[in-house]
């Protein structure tokens, strides 16, 4: 890999990169503080050129590669590099999976944790298999360009290929730029395309499509909507006029039905439900297969009454529905009526009951929490700290949490085992392939309880 010096300011210099970042970057260290440098591996040198700073250290850009690691390969995207999705490409399989799994180990850790003897192997999620996708989108010259933004930019990459993403969601990708070029086309004076986010979700009967963006829809707009709809097996298409700011609370506004052919439906569970348009889901099947898996392998066979917190549309819930009487807490107002209006309408086993509330300003008190089997959480990136401490003074037996951020779970386990709880085993799951992403399962227990 060698590069031509950009123009512009920055100090060249050569130096070896020590390891690897959370993030997926080389780090070394220059002038007294830690130097980033995307794309690179630990043990290799390198010309690079400092230009400028990234919270507690600097970054630099490589300018000639002069001595390879052996843990390197090619990338298998033509995108890798200017897109941001993915940062560990250039990586051997054998280096990347320790290195996904030292993410989990290193957080632990930190914390005081034996970690190594707690971490079990990677469970790998194979590439093409992403379900669920956030594209964005705008318009310039004559067309729509679709894709992702670049690496620690707003630069959009218009993406031809993906090797994250399901073939059936990537076919999408062509007749939905077609689509968008005519949504986001100028209008009127301006001579300004919009810009919009489209986030896709395919559920079980058809793609669910819910744009974001400031645009017009005219006649032409909506009969070119209908018919993308009907080409392309799209069950649902639904739209937020929230501007070009793209503020995140802006998703939270109703959506306008554009297009609704059916329903579309998830499966959790055996259990058929119909999320609201945009939800979060995990974002692939086999991902979310070896999540529910886990998660069931670590309940005591004697459960008969379980929490699901932080439960989204049912993910867990109606799986753990199977195995004793669940009682389903998350924030999300949506996410509450579907799963609750599918605990109504189908049989699950047990017992279903759902409440919305806010974990993080308003937890389960431990008191509420008394006399129950096992608690399941999955919280949000930033983790359940006030809720953990809850769970720190409860007598449930069994927690079972299910983590995105390493470091926020190592937190929380913490706050657990000093609260009495043992932790027993932790599982990481790459379903974020080739990106700093990792998500784990661990079963916490309190001893006494299972003392004869």
């Amino acid at each position: 890999m060698r590069r031509k010096a950009r123009p512009g300011g920055g100090k060249q210099i050569e130096y070896v990169i020590e390891s690897l970042g959370a993030r997926g970057d080389g780090v070394s260290s220059y002038d007294g503080q830690p130097l980033f440098t995307a794309m690179t591996l630990p043990g290799e040198r390198l010309r690079g050129k400092v230009k400028g700073t990234r919270n507690v250290g600097l970054k630099a850009d490589v300018l000639e590669l002069l001595e390879e690691s052996p843990d390197r390969q090619d990338p298998v995207c033509e995108h890798f590099g200017p897109c941001g999705g993915c940062t560990l490409q250039h990586a051997k399989p054998e280096f990347y999976r320790k290195w996904k799994r030292d993410l989990v180990v290193q957080s632990l850790s930190r914390k005081g944790f034996e970690a190594e003897e707690l971490v079990g192997a990677l469970v790998e999620i194979p590439a093409q298999t992403r379900r669920r996708a956030v594209f964005a989108a705008e318009f310039r010259g004559k067309r729509a360009r679709l894709g992702f933004h670049g690496r620690e930019s707003h630069d959009l990459v218009d993406i031809r290929q993906c090797h994250l993403l399901a073939p059936e969601l990537m076919e999408l990708v062509a007749p939905l730029r077609d689509l968008l070029t005519v949504l986001l086309a100028p209008q009127g004076q301006s001579g300004a395309g919009a810009k919009a986010d489209i986030t896709v979700n395919l559920s079980d009967n058809g793609a669910d499509i819910l744009l974001v963006g400031k645009f017009t829809l005219k006649l032409e707009g909506r009969e070119a909507v209908s018919a993308f709809a009907q080409q392309n097996r799209v069950a649902r298409i639904s739209w937020i006029d929230a501007g070009n700011s793209r503020d995140p609370k802006a998703r939270r506004e109703d959506p306008e039905p554009l297009y609704v052919g059916e329903n579309p439906v998830l499966t959790f569970g055996s259990v058929p439900v119909t999320p609201q348009p945009g939800s979060f889901l995990q974002p692939s099947r086999e991902g979310e297969e070896a999540l529910v898996s886990l998660v069931l392998d670590a309940l005591p066979e004697d459960a008969e009454t379980i929490a699901d917190l932080y439960c989204g549309c049912g993910t867990f819930t109606f799986p753990l529905s199977k195995r004793g009487r669940v009682h389903a807490i998350e924030g999300d107002p949506g996410a509450v009526a579907a799963l609750s209006s599918s605990a109504r309408r189908f049989s699950t086993g047990f017992r279903v009951t759902a409440d919305c509330r806010d974990l993080a300003r308003e937890p389960v008190e431990a008191e509420d929490l008394e006399g129950g089997d096992v608690v399941v959480i999955d919280p949000p990136r930033a983790g359940a700290k006030e809720q953990c401490g809850e769970l720190a003074v409860s007598d449930v037996p069994v927690v079972v949490y299910v983590s995105c951020n390493p470091n926020a779970f190592a937190r929380d386990a913490r706050i657990l085992e000093d609260g009495g709880y043992r932790l027993e085993r932790v599982t990481p799951v790459d379903q974020f392939i080739w990106s700093g992403h990792v998500e784990l399962v661990a079963r916490f227990i309190r001893p006494e309880a299972f003392e004869d």
